[in-house]
């Protein structure tokens, strides 16, 4: 594990200094973990690819502002989650649903999810309307509150909220459909 440390401070150390060679070595360290974040946001490999290109050239541009190598990772995904963030604000269409959503908005408890696989799961995620997809990630994936979702995505609590919850209602659709009808 200290030699793993040594290598990602070494490496992060020459990308400071513009070495190609560290900057591809971190890139092929990460670029697999943040590509699938961006596929989860974007819903798509096309623009996932371009956020994910995006993401970089600001990470190698801002690696000075980097205090701890052994914190290149979760550094590296908030820049990634922020271009998502971004890229959605300029490419998604934000439906106000109406707070009539809030008696349909409550949990029934049950878990329904446990039965299914999680390469299953994901892909429903990727085919979720853009809003819903946005919201679903940052709050459940990314730990994001309504509130903070709100402020970054430029929307309203409740927007988000309702967003959310027509997610996971869809998702609760397609999914145990998908179960019945394999099962």
């Amino acid at each position: 594990m200290e030699n793993t440390v040594y290598i990602q401070e070494n490496a992060i150390a020459n990308a400071r200094k513009g070495k190609p060679a560290a900057m591809e070595y971190l890139y092929n360290q990460f670029s697999k973990a943040m590509y699938n974040v961006c596929v989860r946001m974007t819903g798509n490999k096309v623009d996932a690819e371009d956020v994910l290109q995006e993401s970089f050239m600001i990470a190698f541009d801002k690696l000075h502002q980097l205090k701890e190598a052994a914190q290149f990772g979760g550094w590296l995904k908030r820049i990634v989650v922020n271009e998502c963030i971004r890229y959605s604000k300029k490419n998604f269409y934000w439906d106000d649903w109406n707070e009539d959503w809030n008696d349909s908005m409550k949990d029934d408890g049950t878990e329904w999810w446990t039965n299914i696989e999680m390469g299953q799961i994901h892909e429903a995620i990727k085919r979720l309307p853009d809003g819903c997809r946005q919201v679903f990630n940052l709050f459940v994936l990314e730990d994001y509150s309504h509130k903070e979702i709100s402020a970054s995505l430029g929307i309203s609590e409740g927007t988000s909220k309702s967003q959310y919850f027509r997610a996971k209602s869809i998702l609760k659709d397609k999914l145990t459909k998908q179960l019945f009808n394999n099962g």
